[in-house]
């Protein structure tokens, strides 16, 4: 069984005068369509979330935004920082018209996501948290670097051009302050708040998200469980995006009964 692909387009808001851009689900949904965001990792933009959101946009409404300082968005001259970048991601809701959602991160949106949910809870309904960092056991930077290392030749090759894009688009004084902003970020002393249910999800082959760091996550999340997908790496989002996208469906349905019904309706989104 294959899931069919949506069509995305870009969305550009004005959010605190910078430009936020977003791709976003082009499909005729119902208004009442569940809602998914898609959150971006450390400097790269959603143009890695496009596998992912294409598979989910058929059903959902998706959101991927490029946060201020990357992707296609605005670049200030100063540099955000986490708690401003939940507040950016708050205000691009406020103004798209989004109350809340379903949020999906992988590795540093994932801390964007906890922050987020952390000070704004009435605006988050679910998370599924993708390759989780940083692992509380190796927050520095040369085991970080060993181990992104260790996975890059994991991952679908394809996938280089698009980092190497995004890193010069985000520019090397943000590229090294973002490195920064993750590592000095303690999740684990912030998950036992995130009062909703979340999914953790792991590839057997990253070495980013060891299977001891990804239980340590789930065991600390108040609602949480853990999805591990075999043979993926660090970028499911990207490099497996289908096996991705059928157990964050699994795990939406279970959540919100009601989705399965209005998803089995839908047919055409089946091969």
């Amino acid at each position: 069984m294959s899931l069919r692909k949506g069509k995305l387009q870009s969305q550009y808001t004005i959010v605190d005068h910078l430009l936020m851009h977003a791709r976003v689900s082009a499909e005729p949904l119902p208004q009442d369509a569940p809602v998914v965001i898609l959150v971006h990792g450390v400097v790269i933009s959603s143009r890695y979330m496009i596998p992912t959101a294409e598979l989910l946009a058929p059903d959902y409404r998706v959101y991927a935004p490029d946060f201020p300082g990357y992707g296609e968005s605005d670049k200030p001259d100063y540099m955000l920082n986490l708690v401003e970048l939940a507040e950016a991601l708050r205000k691009w809701m406020d103004a798209i018209g989004i109350e809340e959602a379903t949020m999906l991160g992988n590795s540093f949106g994932c801390q964007i996501i906890v922050e987020f949910a952390l000070r704004y809870p009435e605006r988050i309904q679910r998370a599924v948290l993708q390759g989780p960092t940083i692992d509380r056991h190796a927050r520095n930077f040369p085991a970080q670097l060993l181990r992104f290392l260790i996975n890059a030749p994991r991952e679908d090759s394809s996938q280089t051009p698009i980092q190497i894009y995004d890193y010069w688009l985000a520019g090397l004084p943000r590229i090294v302050h973002t490195i920064q902003m993750a590592l000095s970020d303690p999740i684990e002393e912030k998950l036992t708040y995130l009062n909703v249910p979340t999914l953790v999800v792991r590839g057997t082959k990253d070495p980013v998200v060891p299977q001891k760091w990804a239980e340590e996550v789930v065991n600390l999340l108040p609602k949480g469980q853990l999805a591990v997908i075999p043979g993926a790496a660090h970028t499911i989002n990207y490099s497996a995006p289908l096996e991705l996208v059928r157990v964050t469906r699994a795990f939406l349905e279970a959540t919100e009964p009601h989705l399965k019904h209005k998803e089995k309706m839908n047919e055409s989104t089946l091969d």
